[in-house]
């Protein structure tokens, strides 16, 4: 029988101790190596992006752009960073909206309510996977699970306010007492 918590215990040692030496060593975490898998295999849409703002050296932190062309968010650009740990696929990307953006599944700190990036992370779940939620949340906000309350509210009880917020929010103005800025490219 493998026991999984020496394993995991020897991976996160490993980690530490390539950290410890400024990540000198040339040998590649499993979690580097399938993040590249992830990425070599990514067949982005015309609506999305990938950066890599320390260099195509370092996988496991990258920008992705989304662009929604339809819905209450057509014409906005949203960046989500991807800081993913070694432990990857056995732990989920840590994924941080860049920009304040009024929606119920975005609280205005850039944290994002996606089910897969918590309780329902699987290691058969990639780096697609998560791109194609980000980008269902766009297409489709859902009210029923918020991190931003006040937007999930109104979502449901008035969309069409719902959509002026969001307009409002993406062309730079003010939601309640929340400035945001412009988004529109």
């Amino acid at each position: 029988m493998i026991k999984l918590f020496s394993v995991k215990a020897k991976q996160e040692k490993e980690a530490a101790e390539r950290e410890a030496n400024g990540g000198t060593t040339s040998r590649q975490s499993s979690g580097e190596v399938r993040v590249a898998k992830d990425i070599s295999e990514l067949a982005l849409p015309r609506t999305m992006s990938i950066a890599f703002p320390n260099g195509k050296d370092d996988l496991l932190n990258f920008v992705i752009a989304i662009k929604p062309d339809e819905g209450y968010y057509r014409g906005g650009t949203f960046e989500f960073s991807f800081a993913v740990p070694t432990m990857y696929p056995h732990e989920p990307p840590k994924v941080r909206c860049e920009r304040k953006v009024y929606h119920p599944n975005i609280d205005l700190d850039g944290n994002v309510c996606l089910n897969i990036l918590r309780e329902d992370w699987k290691p058969v779940l990639s780096i697609s996977s998560v791109i194609f939620g980000l980008s269902l949340l766009f297409s489709e906000p859902n009210p029923d699970d918020p991190l931003n309350k006040e937007a999930a509210e109104d979502l449901a009880r008035t969309p069409q306010n719902f959509a002026m917020n969001v307009r409002r929010a993406m062309q730079g103005g003010y939601v309640g007492q929340h400035r945001f800025s412009s988004c529109l490219r």
